[in-house]
């Protein structure tokens, strides 16, 4: 085996992809310690198969993925191939098809060890199996680790002898050999458990014998417990049928109170529309009366502000008034003092009389002079008196009058601006007004148009409820009737599937003549009765022991007692020829009085399933049918069914078209009832907005008329109330 290259990734200290270039002859790799030598010899044993992390110096396997360094992340797979030139062909048969064979081993952490064998994957004992029939392997003396020397020359002779058939050759052959012992002893043991196996075999089989009587006696048993249970199932099932009959009954009657329920839910909901709808003129009510409200409130204002004009004009005139009630005083204050001084000079007159008392002569002339000079003090003191209260007065006039001018300038100016802010509103009214009435009578217009959109949204809307109303109508009735049809196929399906399972069940055991005939309706117990368990037996040849055999009928057969018919049915191969004419069909009352006058091997009977034979033997129709008359009528009412059940399918898939058809109307219906609903929401919504508009219209045109009716209410006062200022200026 020559090794031509060896390829390291990942495996310790070979973080990259590393070749190993091995050219015939001697290749030698020299290195200081610790880079990197022995671990080429371990991923050598590595990739040839060893398990043992303690020979490639770890704790575990996964230690020869590169752990990381300071620099380098650690790896989480390692690789090692192996390249083998096998261009002499004598590698194994399944691996010989190339001139170079490629072994790799993969690592990857937490998922276990994968071999490959030029691109195939393989077991570890293929690879382990593949160098030891090369004489070498994993574990072969020829790769010497550190130590290995001394180890060989103190080696004990088994392992000198490993050395020696290594170096022959026969080391494969050996572990072959072992391995064949291996499954030797294996087999021994086996051979020792399967003569064990066979005594406990013995044993069961005794047991299973009595156990198989058992149970042949418990089939027989249980096979006429389970057609007893079968009657009992099917007359439950007709029970039920009949209970689910009633069900679909009330679920028609309960859908049908359903779409009445839906019918006046939307009855309920058109109401609440028309109620919807008749809310946004409410709301536009609501905003004129607010408009109104505004308006009277200005007017109020306007109000409030004259009153207080006129409360100003009161104040003013209170402030005259009080201006000369202030001069009045200021005047009796004159007087007084005047009045003071006039008593402070008779006091010094008194003062001077008795001071001086001996010049009465001096005093007498002094009085004189005084008297003279009083008197013409009080000229003077009247004329100036008089002269005071003249300037006073007219000071007062003066005064007043200039005030009044100033008040009568300030009510013409005030006068004129008002006059004329209000011929500027009387103009802006007027504009206003004359707007207003051509909105108005636009809006009248479209209010025209839009009402007459409204009636036709309305007749097309009611005209599509209509054709709605009758499609779902329709609809509701022929889904009913679908409904029906389904549940009457379903049924009729489930019965003759449940048959036909049952029939399919019991056709195994059924064999012979009762798999091939078929009987007319009613006469299932009449034939059961009359043939019992032979109808069971097989049609056979001329050489069987048990069964039918077709032979001629008799040639002089006895004739029937009057009063009975012969029961035919057809019978393969007329096996029956002979049997038949000697059965009669009566009727239930004759079968007593007919027993007495039947022939050797005739036997009477009727519909019910009465049985009167020649030998006296006699069964009533009250003991449970048959086996065989079960089994007929099950036959016969499958074909029935069938027949029943195609029907069922025409019916229901004519009914599903007729649904189908009538819901695509009732969905035409319906969009077009959504459409014309659609657009008599549009014509409502116009007209909604039309009104809206002609309701502000008709308010703009009345807060218009409005506003110029107070403005030249306003002129006509102001124009006199400016007369008015201008005259008492």
């Amino acid at each position: 085996m020559q090794f031509t290259r060896l390829r390291l990734n990942g495996f310790k200290s070979f973080v990259d992809q590393t070749e190993l270039v091995i050219q015939p002859g001697l290749t030698g790799v020299v290195g200081p310690n610790g880079c990197g030598k022995s671990n080429l010899l371990e991923a050598l044993r590595w990739v040839m198969g060893e398990t043992r992390p303690s020979a490639m110096r770890g704790g575990g396997m996964e230690d020869v993925i590169f752990a990381g360094a300071s620099t380098r992340p650690a790896r989480a797979h390692a690789e090692v191939a192996l390249l083998i030139d096998n261009s002499d062909r004598v590698a194994p048969a399944g691996f010989n098809d190339n001139d170079q064979l490629e072994i790799m081993r993969r690592i990857t952490r937490d998922a276990g060890s994968a071999y490959r064998i030029n691109g195939k994957d393989v077991r570890a004992r293929d690879v382990q199996m593949l160098f030891a029939d090369a004489s070498t392997g994993a574990h072969s003396p020829a790769l010497v680790r550190q130590g290995q020397i001394s180890e060989l020359i103190n080696a004990k002779p088994t392992s000198r002898r490993r050395i020696l058939e290594e170096a022959a050759g026969i080391s494969g052959l050996y572990q072959r050999r072992h391995e064949a012992e291996l499954k030797l002893k294996g087999a021994e043991q086996n051979l020792t458990r399967v003569d064990d196996v066979i005594d406990n075999l013995g044993q069961q089989l005794a047991t299973l014998s009595r156990q198989a009587k058992a149970a042949q006696r418990y089939r027989e048993v249980g096979g006429a417990l389970r057609a007893a249970e079968t009657l009992l199932f099917w007359l439950r099932w007709r029970e039920a049928d009949d209970a689910r009959i009633t069900a679909e009954l009330a679920l028609k009657l309960a859908a049908q109170a359903a779409g009445l329920a839906e019918a006046e839910a939307k009855t309920g909901a058109d109401h609440r529309a028309a109620h919807e709808a008749a809310l946004p003129p409410l709301r536009e009510e609501e905003s004129i009366a607010k408009a109104i409200v505004a308006k009277l409130e200005a007017e109020r204002d306007s109000l409030a502000a004259d009153l207080s004009r006129a409360q100003g004009t009161i104040n003013n005139t209170r402030a005259a008034l009080e201006q000369a009630l202030a001069d009045r005083t200021r005047e009796d204050a004159l007087n007084g003092d005047a009045l003071q001084t006039l008593k402070n000079l008779e006091d010094e007159r008194d003062a001077l009389m008795e001071a001086q008392a001996d010049q009465d002569e001096a005093i007498a002339a002094a009085e004189a002079l005084a008297a003279e000079a009083s008197a013409i003090l009080k000229d003077h003191e009247a004329t100036l008196a008089a002269q005071t209260e003249g300037m006073a007065r007219l000071a007062a006039r003066h005064q007043s009058a200039d005030q009044a001018l100033q008040n009568a300038k300030r009510a013409v100016e005030k006068a004129e601006a008002e006059a004329q802010r209000v011929t500027q509103s009387l103009q802006h009214a007027e504009s206003a007004l004359t707007a207003a009435l051509t909105a108005f009578a636009g809006a009248e217009g479209r209010l025209a148009a839009a009402t007459a959109a409204v009636e036709a949204a309305d007749q097309a809307q009611e005209a599509a409820a209509a054709q709605r109303a009758s499609a779902e109508t329709a609809a509701a009735t022929l889904r009913a009737a679908r409904s029906e049809a389904e549940g009457r196929r379903s049924a009729l399906a489930s019965e003759v599937r449940g048959l036909t399972q049952l029939l399919g069940k019991d056709q195994a055991k059924v064999a012979g003549l009762l798999a091939q005939i078929s009987v007319k309706s009613g006469l299932e117990k009449a034939i059961g009765a009359a043939l019992v368990d032979d109808l069971n037996a097989p049609l056979i040849g001329a050489d069987a022991a048990t069964g039918w055999v077709a032979l001629p009928a008799y040639a002089d057969a006895p004739a029937l007692p009057e009063g009975s018919a012969p029961l035919t049915f057809p019978s393969p191969d007329d096996v029956l020829a002979r049997l038949l004419p000697q059965v009669g069909l009566v009727a239930a009352a004759d079968g007593p009085r007919l027993q007495a006058a039947l022939r050797p091997g005739q036997r009477l009977v009727s519909r019910e399933g009465d049985v009167w034979r020649w030998d006296g033997f006699r069964a009533g129709a009250g003991d449970a049918p048959s086996a065989a008359a079960l089994r007929l009528e099950q036959m016969n009412r499958l074909t029935a069914l069938q027949a029943e059940l195609a029907a069922a399918e025409a019916e229901a898939e004519a009914a599903i078209a007729a649904h189908s058809a009538a819901g695509a109307k009732l969905a035409e219906a319906t969009a077009l009832e959504t459409a014309t609903r659609d657009a008599a929401r549009v014509a409502e919504r116009t007209l909604a907005d039309t009104n809206r508009t002609l309701a502000r219209a008709e308010a703009d045109r009345n807060i218009a008329a409005s506003k110029r009716e107070s403005a030249d209410h306003a002129q006509r006062r102001l124009a006199s109330e400016q007369t008015k200022a201008c005259a008492r200026r």
